[in-house]
């Protein structure tokens, strides 16, 4: 028995699906597929949007490969792709009439306390409150608490908490102010807080 073909390299499939190759651009998405549709979603928030969203973006991924130039991996590339089009069709869509993001926010007393402190929970220290949100059973709660945040909220959200960039890659990725990051996440994770209150911790552990 001959032994089996050796995979082609990347290098060697992006240079073929940028010839037109549709086999080799086939087998040059097809295992980031998951990852590609899973951080799109997490933006868009709506399955079939999504998906639409990704058939955009692949569009785009075949339509710019020759400009590719292999200074990062393919995947991390046309990763970056899927974010700006799950942003650009976010903003596009007609927003729904949503409530106001202040009424989801903590409120404070006359000495600078929260009065709802009990419903805060810190998700930038307890990364088991990250890990629950992970679970299947939590994810249609979760997906309805992103639907409330406004579109900058829920996007800093997702690419900083879920998808694990941080404060730098955000801000030069969006095109603003590391600042403006750092607000947009703390008001996302206020916001959640109080629409999640399941996933603080007991008293006695805070």
């Amino acid at each position: 028995m001959s032994p089996a073909p050796a995979v082609p390299a990347e290098a060697a499939l992006v240079q073929a699906a940028a010839g037109g190759d549709a086999g080799a651009f086939e087998a040059l998405v097809r295992p980031h597929l998951g990852m590609l549709f899973r951080v799109i979603d997490r933006i868009m928030g709506n399955e079939a949007e999504s998906q639409d969203a990704l058939q955009d973006a692949l569009i785009t991924i075949h339509r710019e490969l020759p400009g590719f130039q292999g200074a990062s991996k393919f995947s991390t590339w046309a990763y970056r792709i899927c974010v700006n089009q799950a942003l650009m069709a976010r903003r596009k869509r007609v927003r729904r009439r949503e409530d106001a993001i202040e009424d989801l926010m903590p409120r404070f007393g006359d000495d600078g306390h929260h009065m709802n402190v009990d419903t805060i929970l810190d998700w930038s220290e307890d990364a088991e409150a990250l890990v629950k949100v992970e679970q299947d059973q939590l994810k249609a709660r979760v997906r309805a608490g992103l639907d409330r945040l406004s579109d900058d909220q829920r996007a800093v959200f997702v690419l900083r908490d879920l998808e694990g960039w941080n404060t730098e890659e955000i801000a030069r990725h969006l095109g603003i102010p590391r600042e403006r990051v750092r607000q947009r996440v703390h008001r996302a994770r206020l916001a959640l807080r109080a629409l999640l209150p399941e996933f603080a911790p007991p008293a006695e552990d805070r």
